[in-house]
């Protein structure tokens, strides 16, 4: 009865082949750095370093800006207000564009106040400022 035809029938494993899934998963992950977007500085909390090499910050300028923690600006000495800062800035200018400025804020001050005086200085063409550190 063995030579009647009948076969045993062999079931085969069906087989994923893992090279061709493995390439392509080794891709997506290459892709996915390559187009990831880093955190932007808005989302870190960073502590800004003290400058160890700055000397004694010797200034020879006549404008000094100066802002406390609280945001409070003064020009040379004197207490000014945003609008007030814009126009003494604007008279500098005119009686001389060269004039460097000196920038000196407190290691509080928010970055906000910081920035405004430095557009400040870019929108009235005084652009040779810099900022004071310790």
């Amino acid at each position: 009865m063995s030579g009647l035809g009948l076969r045993i029938k062999r079931h085969h494993r069906p087989e994923l082949p893992l090279v061709p899934l493995i390439d392509v998963l080794v891709m997506l992950v290459l892709f996915s750095f390559v187009t990831m977007r880093f955190a932007s500085t808005q989302t870190l909390n960073i502590t800004l370093p003290k400058v160890e090499t700055a000397g004694k910050n010797l200034f020879d300028g006549t404008v000094t800006l100066s802002i406390d923690k609280d945001g409070l600006m003064r020009f040379n000495g004197k207490p000014a207000t945003r609008d007030q800062l814009r126009a003494l800035l604007a008279q500098v200018k005119n009686i001389n564009r060269d004039t460097p400025v000196l920038i000196s804020a407190d290691e509080k001050t928010p970055l906000e106040h910081v920035t405004f005086v430095m557009d400040v200085c870019r929108q009235t063409g005084l652009n040779k400022f810099s900022l004071q550190s310790r």
